[in-house]
């Protein structure tokens, strides 16, 4: 049951990196983050309202610290970065969640850290200078017209969120359901992302004059639905069925599903890109085998 939610959750996060480009041709970068998680939100809203007078209160402050840092920033920050970063790039250094997922384990969890599991670190990480600083951007093919490999590190930035998150639920939110967990958390981030949502952009403006915008919000709808909501209780559900490192083993093959996306849409790959991929999913591997 665990490997078929892990290819399942792999398949449905492979593809959100298209979305996310597909969305971003009309719409910025902070308005996909926040309708992202606004959609969410109100679709799981009827759930949290089921669940959340039976969340005791200690665990308040350890969903908000997941929803946050594990949904909230990193829905800006993927969406800021494929302004000028090819979704298949985006879909592969996400593949860096499980080296942070590890770190953070290590320093604020008390998982063992053992030498094997430092190299397979390094090795993550040495594949990400590999790709962006050899590899490049991806090429040109973005909804910006414009290619920069140094807006991998917003997804860097975002993948230390998913790593502080996993260990969130594991270790402080045992024991409450997926749904619970999921639903909760979005009630928590949701007010906040709508009101930003209508009030500080200009995304119902966009939605009712500017040719294409519908199109492009069923594309964030789509991946507010199955991405964020649908994902999010099956990922939370595979935490606790498992540990935090398996969970986040989905990256072996979200790499592979959001390069094929993106070479269906037109975007370059380059023999430094498979490289550094390489050594980034070697590093994965070496960080689930090992001791």
């Amino acid at each position: 049951m665990a490997w078929l939610l892990l290819i399942l959750l792999a398949a449905i996060w492979g593809t959100s990196f298209i979305l996310m480009k597909k969305g971003l041709v009309v719409f910025s970068a902070m308005e996909l983050g926040a309708t992202r998680v606004s959609v969410a939100a109100l679709l799981l809203l009827p759930f949290a309202v089921r669940h959340v007078g039976t969340v005791e209160r200690n665990r308040f402050k350890w969903l908000a610290v997941s929803g946050v840092v594990g949904t909230l920033i990193p829905a800006f920050l993927f969406a800021y970065a494929e302004t000028k970063l090819a979704s298949g790039l985006a879909g592969v250094l996400n593949a860096l969640t499980v080296v942070f997922t590890l770190l953070v384990g290590a320093l604020l969890f008390g998982q063992r850290l053992t030498g094997l599991r430092v190299l397979g670190i390094v090795l993550g990480l040495a594949g990400t200078v590999v790709m962006l600083l050899l590899g490049g951007s991806g090429g040109t093919d973005t909804p910006t017209g414009e290619g920069n490999a140094w807006y991998g590190v917003y997804i860097l930035i975002a993948t230390i969120g998913y790593g502080v998150s996993v260990n969130v639920i594991k270790y402080k939110l045992g024991g409450m359901t997926p749904m619970a967990v999921t639903a909760v958390l979005l009630l928590l981030i949701g007010g906040p992302a709508l009101a930003y949502l209508l009030v500080g952009t200009d995304f119902l403006y966009k939605l009712s004059t500017v040719p294409g915008a519908w199109t492009a919000f069923g594309y964030i709808a789509l991946l507010a639905t199955m991405s964020t909501a649908v994902a999010m209780v099956l990922f939370n559900r595979l935490i606790q069925q498992s540990t935090a490192l398996f969970a986040s083993s989905s990256t072996y093959l979200i790499p592979i599903v959001a390069l094929a996306w993106g070479a269906l849409d037109g975007e370059a790959f380059n023999l430094w890109h498979l490289l550094g991929m390489v050594v980034i999913l070697a590093g994965v591997l070496i960080i689930h085998r090992a001791k």
